[in-house]
């Protein structure tokens, strides 16, 4: 391990860089199991050492010279990048190192994308995403007046695909995409449910949800993480009208998307969240609020195999596991700044690596495990 750190910092010349400064990154994982497709997150104020920065510039290259794809990103809303990120494997307690600096501005190429959304007005508004691993979609305004299949419903709807391209503007372009043709289909019908991972606001012994969003914004867009925020008109939930924006972010080799609910409520009012999983036959749960997920094990609509779902959600935040007439519930304290993040997603036995449930808890728990202990990054000058 130490030979390789000092290649990666014998080689940190062999690239030639705009300002001529450098740092290098070191980059540990403490736990002691692998861990692919680690996403390492490099702040603004953690690469000023490069000098005047334009992080749509930034290059980052590990030990052995190889150059790493990087992606610049706007984490806060206001249109300039703030953080640049990339994602590098990880062994058990393995310690990596990778050099950064400045060279020409990246232009990616179709291929290397890994992630992306888009807002989607021809089909009644849905927004879409994907990475190489799955897709999710949700519904906008105007499903609920569409005259053949009107839908009013905040759901997070499945796109299962066994390919690692992505397939979203293939799929919609065809507009065929309840049928199997070899890359995957879209097997499941989130209704009015939660779907995977969609949630609501708990009071008076019962979920209330909002409507369809009305609008959205798209922060990052791949090649990397996906990034973009859904805006929903205020809701009642017992008496207290909330309207809610939503947050969501998908890395490249993720099963899981994160989501942020930001809630602003018309008076001061503790809020429980309700996070869901819809309820189908044959399926097999496991609740851990220890680690912090419910896992469902799940037969697939038309035969189409089977498939696990699963929420990830800081187990101090859990307050109880419950269901209604639709879903299965976690219920979460969100903290005081209105604010509450936690993960969902899922996975297809047909297209691997997960094809059972022993398998899909494996990851969850490795996951969960992983957000108490992420890669631990420091920055030095070189």
């Amino acid at each position: 391990m130490k030979t390789g750190l000092v290649v990666g910092v014998c080689l940190a010349m062999s690239y030639p860089s705009l300002s001529g400064a450098e740092l290098i990154i070191r980059a540990v994982n403490r736990l002691q199991f692998a861990r692919p497709d680690q996403t390492i997150e490099l702040t603004s104020s953690q690469l000023a050492g490069l000098g005047q920065l334009d992080l749509t510039r930034v290059h980052v290259k590990d030990q052995s010279g190889k150059e790493l794809l990087c992606q610049a990103v706007d984490s806060d809303g206001d249109y300039n990048p703030d953080q640049v990120i990339f994602q590098a494997d990880f062994g058990p307690g393995q310690v990596r190192s990778f050099t950064v600096y400045l060279a020409d501005k990246w232009v990616y190429t179709k291929d290397q994308f890994k992630a992306y959304g888009r807002f989607v007005r021809e089909r009644f508004d849905d927004f879409c995403w994907e990475n190489d691993r799955l897709a999710h979609r949700m519904y906008g305004k105007a499903l609920e007046t569409w005259f053949r299949e009107p839908l009013t419903s905040s759901a997070v709807d499945i796109w299962s695909k066994r390919t690692r391209e992505l397939v979203i503007n293939d799929w919609y372009m065809v507009d065929n995409y309840h049928v199997d043709t070899g890359q995957g289909a879209d097997f499941y019908s989130a209704g009015p449910s939660r779907g995977c991972g969609g949630n609501g606001l708990w009071a008076a012994g019962r979920l209330w949800v909002s409507r369809n969003f009305v609008n959205s914004r798209v922060l990052a867009n791949g090649p990397i993480r996906v990034l973009f925020e859904l805006y929903y008109e205020p809701f009642d939930v017992n008496g207290i009208q909330v309207r809610e924006t939503k947050r969501i972010s998908l890395d490249a080799g993720s099963h899981l998307s994160r989501f942020t609910s930001i809630y602003a409520p018309s008076r001061p009012t503790g809020l429980v969240c309700g996070i869901g999983i819809k309820k189908v036959a044959d399926q097999q749960r496991r609740f851990d609020p220890k680690a912090g997920y419910l896992a469902t094990w799940e037969k697939m609509e038309k035969s189409a195999g089977w498939q696990g779902l699963a929420i990830v959600v800081d187990p101090a935040l859990i307050m109880d596991q419950t269901e209604d007439d639709r879903n299965l519930l976690v219920l979460a304290r969100v903290p005081n700044e209105n604010a509450i993040s936690y993960w969902a997603g899922f996975c297809w036995d047909k297209a691997g690596p997960y094809t059972d449930l022993q398998g899909w808890q494996q990851y969850l728990g490795r996951f969960a495990e992983g957000l108490r202990s992420p890669i631990e990054v420091t920055v030095a000058s070189n």
